[in-house]
């Protein structure tokens, strides 16, 4: 993870959190809530659009998933709203049986975050490898990228979806350019007002003077509404409609989760914080619960936004806090403000954090590190981009396990040599761990037609796992019994030793071993899975 960390090279502000609570740390929060909120607009509206429900919808969940998150979540400066990922998840829902049954399946999700926070299950985030991060990132980073080039399209004079073209286009790539360019620059300058702030307030000052026509957040819908109203999702409550929203809610749960958590962790590589992966879990579960009751379309964690809040200076809480209320503002009072933002200043917002997200130093170590490795990174890059986050990150999880299955198996090896202890016996000393992927090079060890009466398998440096090493160990067993011969067990560690004892395998001398002994050679009972 700390190359990771190290490839996101955001030029980050250094971290304020143990100066204390001060006006200037205060203030860097705030114009960092700020700066996310501008840019979670025309997202909110674009993933309520792709999920089929009224923009409201989306920028309603933005609010109260950020809030509720911003509050009790596992990692300051993290960033949680309306998602892309869930959207197109969402859309077929939505277009076979409504928005309504969109809400309930929101708080079904909710419910199942919780239970998952409460299990602990978020710990199991640890077992995502390095390279399914890389892949992970670098896939966001890209589909991110081929997002925001939907935002250069408008509706004809049929509804459809066309490019922009001449004055229009020439103008918006400027915009983008410029904002862009300043984001890059500015900080070389001065550090008082963040960058993406400025870059936006600059761009939204220069199109409105000049008077140039190019799309802005207006063109997308209406920013303008009311508070969220709570409303009970109107839907039958029987077990016809749970068999309809659950498949979708588990689904939406586990994506909101790894999204999440994989978030968390790279956050957490950023400020330097562990930890929280529980807490992420069910201060999700807690947002979508309650979103799901008024209106909203449910979230997760949002890395773009996420990476904007912590390039911009946000550590603490409050810039999240302050980006929720900043986004409810703006639905209540100053609409018509927001809605004159060109959509090309937050093109070249995403597009700074594309460059910032995308690990480009895994290009280099795609050349040093280990095939595999390397094959696990493009991997999950490519299903993220062409599939969705969950796959992918299962993909590579899956991918990344067989390749340290197989490699594992390969290492088991056995050294033989004429025990000490037993004269006329001979000793294999078993090296590497005995599992269903060794078992098969643990049987070919052996060569029960030429070795002495007794053999013994030492396991000082080797560990029985599971079934598969149970059932290795009997044929073994079996084959020197067909010879007339036995094979005992020496050097079992305390685990092994139980796992073998419960299944009846060992065969214990009450007098040699009144207790677990490791010095105690076992005999080994036969027809336990071979019956």
């Amino acid at each position: 993870m700390l190359h990771l960390a190290n490839s996101l090279n955001f030029n980050l502000p250094s971290n304020n959190l143990n100066k204390g609570l001060s006006f200037s740390l205060f203030k860097v929060e705030i114009l960092s809530g700020l700066t996310v909120a501008l840019a979670l607009v025309p997202e909110a509206i674009a993933f309520a659009f792709v999920a089929g429900v009224a923009p409201l919808s989306g920028l309603y969940a933005a609010f109260i998933v950020g809030l509720i998150t911003a509050v009790f979540g596992g990692r300051p400066g993290m960033i949680s709203g309306a998602t892309g990922a869930l959207a197109v998840v969402m859309v077929s829902l939505v277009m076979d049986h409504g928005a309504e049954y969109l809400f309930a399946t929101v708080v079904l999700m909710g419910v199942l975050q919780l239970i998952a926070g409460a299990l602990k299950l978020g710990k199991f985030i640890r077992m995502v490898p390095e390279s399914v991060m890389l892949g992970f990132v670098n896939g966001l980073a890209i589909v991110i990228g081929i997002s925001q080039l939907s935002q250069f399209k408008i509706a004809d004079e049929t509804g459809n979806m066309v490019w922009i073209s001449g004055d229009v286009l020439i103008y918006s790539i400027v915009f983008v350019l410029l904002t862009m360019f300043i984001i890059w620059f500015l900080p070389k300058l001065t550090k008082i007002v963040p960058s993406t702030l400025a870059a936006i307030l600059f761009t939204t000052i220069l199109v409105t003077a000049l008077n140039i026509d190019i799309p802005s957040v207006g063109d997308l819908a209406s920013v303008k509404g009311g508070l969220p109203e709570f409303s009970i999702p109107s839907i039958p409550y029987n077990f016809e409609t749970l068999k309809i929203i659950f498949p979708y809610a588990f689904i939406l749960a586990t994506i909101g989760l790894i999204e999440s958590l994989l978030t968390l962790n790279l956050v957490g590589e950023i400020t330097n914080k562990r930890g929280g992966a529980s807490q992420e879990c069910l201060a999700q579960g807690l947002a979508n619960s309650v979103t799901g009751f008024f209106g909203g379309m449910g979230g997760c964690a949002m890395i773009g936004q996420s990476m904007i809040n912590v390039r911009s200076g946000g550590r603490t809480r409050i810039a999240g806090i302050a980006a929720a209320l900043f986004l409810l503002m703006f639905i209540l009072y100053t609409s018509k403000y927001i809605e004159m933002i060109p959509i090309a200043a937050l093109v070249g917002v995403m597009f700074i954090v594309v460059i910032g997200t995308f690990a480009w130093s895994s290009i280099k170590f795609l050349m040093v590190v280990p095939r595999t490795d390397a094959f696990v990174t493009v991997l999950v890059t490519i299903v993220t981009v062409l599939e969705d986050l969950a796959v992918a990150v299962i993909v590579g999880v899956i991918v990344s396990a067989l390749v340290y299955a197989w490699k594992t198996a390969s290492r088991i090896r056995a050294i033989e040599r004429p025990s000490k202890s037993d004269k006329g016996a001979k000793v294999y000393e078993i090296e590497g761990p005995l599992f269903f992927s060794s078992a098969n090079s643990f049987l070919e060890l052996f060569n029960p037609s030429k070795d002495p009466k007794v053999v013994i398998i030492d396991f000082a440096k080797s560990r029985v796992i599971d079934q598969s090493a149970l059932k290795a160990i009997e044929d073994v067993a079996q084959k020197y019994d067909s010879f007339g011969k036995k094979i005992k067990l020496r050097h079992l560690s305390q685990d092994c030793h139980k796992l073998l004892s419960k299944t009846g395998q060992l065969i214990v001398d009450n007098k040699n071993d009144p207790k677990y002994s490791l010095a105690v050679d076992y005999g080994v009972n036969l027809k336990i899975f071979n019956k």
